[in-house]
């Protein structure tokens, strides 16, 4: 009987061992491999960006305090007065006050290089901070208003 069988490591072959070539390697195709690398540079840009909208926005914070500090020294009983806004110290970042209501407008500015009005300055220089607030417009009258705190990045 016919038996086919390899032989041993402890055998002999007669036959020489053929080093691998070039085509029983594994190999990927061009175009596989640039898809992929496209792909993972896609992913990584998505990554950024989502960890970089999600870091918190330290300018808006400051914006945030400084509207509180502001509100805290022109208020008087829960009312803000705009005479009391004009002597708020501002403080030490350049910040611009700004309180409309009853179709008025009151300003007060830490320095000359504060961010100016809303149609003057930059929306991507500054972070603005705003609440609506009651305000006292003359003797016994009081209105809502809006306070707002711009603060230079």
């Amino acid at each position: 009987m016919f038996r086919d069988r390899l032989p041993s490591a402890s055998e002999g072959t007669d036959r020489p061992t053929a080093p691998f070539s070039a085509a029983d390697r594994a190999a990927v195709e061009p175009v596989a491999a640039l898809v992929a690398v496209v792909v993972v540079g896609l992913a990584l840009g998505l990554y950024a960006g989502a960890l970089d909208d999600a870091a918190p926005d330290r300018s808006r914070q400051s914006a945030d305090a400084a509207l509180d500090r502001v509100e805290r020294a022109a208020t008087v009983g829960g009312v803000v007065d705009p005479d009391r806004l004009r002597r708020v110290e501002a403080p030490g970042t350049a910040t611009a006050v700004e309180l409309e209501a009853d179709g008025e407008r009151w300003l007060a500015a830490s320095g000359p290089d504060a961010p100016g009005p809303p149609g003057v300055r930059s929306p991507g220089a500054v972070a603005v901070a705003e609440r609506r607030v009651t305000v006292r417009v003359g003797p016994g009258r009081n209105v809502r208003g809006t306070l707002r705190a711009v603060v230079w990045r």
